[in-house]
């Protein structure tokens, strides 16, 4: 491999020790830290601006990150392109597309029609690509380009290390929206500040530019000076994969986490974070952190991923750290040794290009092609057994080369070795559904990672050891799932039908993520029972119990959130039922009989494919009597259904002695103070009933009951048969509204740090 040193036209080699070049070297750390600090901010902006139209579920994010990364391509490659033009022509090229990408500032969301169901995949990427495209490609390619121009002073040093520079503004970006940004300032403000700081990024651009103005380029000349260094297909490939691997283990692991482990709150900044983080360990001058987190990987790849092919819904925090960490190793270790096998100083751009195309490759990969072709979140766990073939081997693992160990002992310890990594891997699966033996499974669990790490050095036993651990840990239960049909995977979620035990309390349960969303009992004479959250001492089972004496028996009924159908049981003759759903698939489940809830109790219910909130703004005014809102997924809070305009939006569908009832269950959001807010902005009333009923289909839950005249909720308290209704927790701040809303004041911290 060529070195990163770079030559002046003399012949002579100059490092970071001279100081023509260097003593200029915290402009270009501080314009580099400046594009990416911004570059990772507009990332969730553009997010949170387009959640009303997007809805909260975690395949948005993941596609708006295969947008961002086509996007970072997109600079990188103009960035390569630009490098081969003159040091001034660059110059004057970059800083006129900088100021024609300002003409789009602010930032604001673009106008695209709504999509048709089953179009979202493509119409998330296309209204992020308009709103943001042209100043994001613009800014993404401040990285390359700025190291591209600090290397052409030959006294500048190697530029490499500014890479890591650039993700550390990229992690302290992503790190200010939610805990600065978000809280402080609208979406308004954030734009204009924003934009501020795009100027700002300009004038550092120019003095940059003015700083090389008369420099040669000893880059380019040392390119002419020295032989073309070849960079083969084999190598490229490499590259392709170093990068593509941690891109898609990022996203895999953001979804795994959401999906089977720990759905919290800002989850999402967390994997992304470690990600960028990793850049800065990876490509940084000094190795000894990094090649400390080398030696510990093959470790962390066995005990960690063996959690991999983990679905049963029952994670903690302990687990959700576990596969962070194991994101973070991985990403450092692959992307060192992508920093190790790097080229000259003349290819950078071109190796910064290919390294963009794999994250692309690697975030299509699981935003787009794994949602299609799995049926629950396999990417995960083959990712992580293709990061374990692309590991570097430490040379301190490779045991065979001790001296004097003859190789046909060698074969013979791996023989042993695999004996015994199989034997401890079935004795591990005979216990992982033990709660009783954790302590005997942690014990298995070190001896099969200790074994792993004895056989890296045949890479393919290594690996084999990884997919024994996956197995052993509850990859054997996830396999059958997938075998026998139990789930459905769609661009919304993940949903996991499946029925409890043969006997006659045997029940069909319906589970999203880390949540249970359904459940009927497969008794014939408790088919039309209502379960989970909607029992007759729900709130909302007492609100629907009331419609026919507070409305007449032609209440007309609104329904946000289909579910199993669970609700549709609380139908009565007369009734006119609209359900909205945003998921085709969970309708699929009530019309092919998976679920019986609507074809029993309400077959004539009118069903509505779309977004709620947008749906409702379609429907006349005083359209409905009642409407209940239970749109969530998992723990996930879908922000634009509970912002002040969401509110005015049911409002107007419903009449003006009309009930709004919202199911806020939730373990780490406390919802109760944002709708107060809500109500007092509003001149709303309201009122929650926190049921703990006791039965075995029934679930503890929280719902609350609006409306604009006093007399209608007494009067829904005088028909709650002396169940008890409360006032909600005053507010605190002011109202969620689609311009302004943060969930970061509302957590439940010890909730969250409860299951640890």
């Amino acid at each position: 491999m060529a070195e990163a040193g770079l030559i002046d036209p003399d012949g002579l080699e100059h490092g970071a020790g001279m100081t023509t070049g260097s003593a200029r070297r915290p402009l270009f750390v501080a314009t580099i830290l400046t594009g990416s600090f911004l570059l990772f901010l507009v990332q969730p902006m553009v997010a949170r601006m387009a959640l009303p139209r997007l809805g909260g579920a975690p395949n948005v994010w993941n596609s708006a990150m295969v947008v961002y990364q086509a996007l970072l391509l997109a600079g990188y490659g103009y960035a390569h392109g630009l490098s081969k033009l003159a040091q001034r022509r660059q110059a004057m090229v970059h800083l006129s597309l900088l100021l024609l990408a300002a003409l789009t500032l602010p930032i604001v969301l673009a106008n695209l029609a709504a999509p048709a169901s089953g179009w979202e995949v493509l119409w998330v990427p296309l209204l992020l690509l308009l709103t943001v495209g042209p100043v994001f490609v613009v800014v993404s390619a401040q990285a390359p380009l700025m190291q591209r121009w600090y290397a052409a002073d030959p006294g500048a040093g190697q530029p490499w290390a500014l890479y890591a520079a650039s993700n550390i503004g990229s992690f302290a970006g992503l790190l200010a929206y939610p805990l600065l940004a978000e809280p402080l300032l609208s979406l308004h403000q954030q734009s204009h500040a924003w934009s501020l700081g795009y100027g700002v990024l300009i004038v550092l651009v120019g003095v940059a530019a003015w700083s090389r103005w008369n420099v040669t380029d000893v880059v380019a000349v040392a390119a002419q000076a020295e032989p073309e260094e070849r960079i083969g297909a084999r190598r490229v490939l490499l590259w392709l994969a170093l990068s593509a691997v941690p891109s898609g283990l990022l996203l895999s692991t953001s979804t795994h986490l959401t999906t089977d482990i720990f759905a919290m709150p800002l989850l999402w900044v967390i994997p992304l974070g470690l990600y960028l983080l990793s850049f800065a360990f990876a490509f940084s001058d000094r190795r000894a952190a990094a090649h400390v987190i080398v030696l510990l990987t093959p470790a962390a790849v066995i005990f960690a991923g063996s959690f991999a092919m983990v679905s049963t819904s029952g994670g903690t925090m302990v687990a959700a750290i576990g596969a962070l960490l194991l994101l973070f190793e991985v990403s450092v270790a692959l992307h060192a040794r992508l920093y190790d096998s790097r080229p000259g100083a003349s290819k950078l751009t071109f190796f910064y290009f290919i390294m963009s195309l794999g994250g692309a490759l690697g975030g299509a990969f699981t935003a787009l092609v794994a949602p299609v072709v799995f049926d629950w979140v396999w990417e995960h766990p083959i990712l992580i057994l293709a990061s374990a073939t692309l590991l570097p081997l430490p040379a301190q693992l490779d045991w065979r080369r001790m001296a004097g160990l003859d190789r046909g002992m060698s074969w013979i310890a791996l023989a042993v070795l695999l004996i015994c990594a199989t034997f401890v891997a079935a004795q591990l699966m005979t216990l992982v559904s033990d709660q009783s033996n954790e302590l005997v499974q942690l014990f298995l669990l070190l001896a099969l990672t200790g074994l792993g790490v004895l056989l890296m050095p045949w890479r393919w036993a290594f690996v084999l050891v990884l997919l024994l651990a996956m197995l052993a840990q509850g990859g054997v239960t996830t396999f059958k799932a997938s075998r026998d049909h139990q789930r459905t995977r769609s661009y919304f979620g993940i949903y996991n039908v499946y029925d409890t035990g043969p006997g006659p309390g045997q029940v069909r349960l319906l589970a999203h993520g880390t949540t249970l969303h359904g459940k009927q009992s497969l008794d014939p004479e408790r088919r039309t029972e209502a379960t989970t959250y909607y029992g007759d001492s729900s709130g909302v089972g007492l609100a629907m119990e009331a419609a026919p004496r507070l409305y007449g028996p032609n209440a007309r009924i609104g329904v946000v959130g289909l579910g199993s159908g669970t609700l549709a049981c609380r139908h009565k003759p007369g009734q006119r039922w609209t359900i909205f759903e945003i998921d085709p698939a969970i309708v699929h489940y009530s019309r092919n009989g998976t679920f019986t809830f609507l074809q029993t109790c309400a077959p004539d219910a009118r069903i509505v494919l779309g977004d709620a909130r947008l749906e409702l703004e379609k429907l006349a005014p005083q359209s409905l009597d009642l409407l209940a809102v239970d749109a969530f997924s998992s723990d996930a809070i879908p922000l634009h259904l509970l912002t002040d305009e969401a509110l005015g939006v049911y409002e107007q569908a419903l009449t003006p002695e009309g009930l709004l009832a919202l199911h806020i269950s939730n373990r780490y959001i406390d919802l109760e103070p944002v709708l107060s807010a809500i109500a007092k902005k509003r001149g709303l009333v309201a009122m929650i009933r926190r049921d703990t009923p006791k039965g075995d289909l029934v679930v503890a839950s929280n719902w609350v009951v609006m409306a604009r005249d006093p007399a209608r909720l007494a009067q829904l308290r005088a028909a709650s048969g002396g169940l008890k209704w409360e006032a909600l927790d005053p507010a605190r701040g002011a109202a969620w509204t689609d311009d302004h809303a943060s969930v970061l004041p509302y957590i439940r911290w010890g909730a969250m740090l409860g299951k640890l």
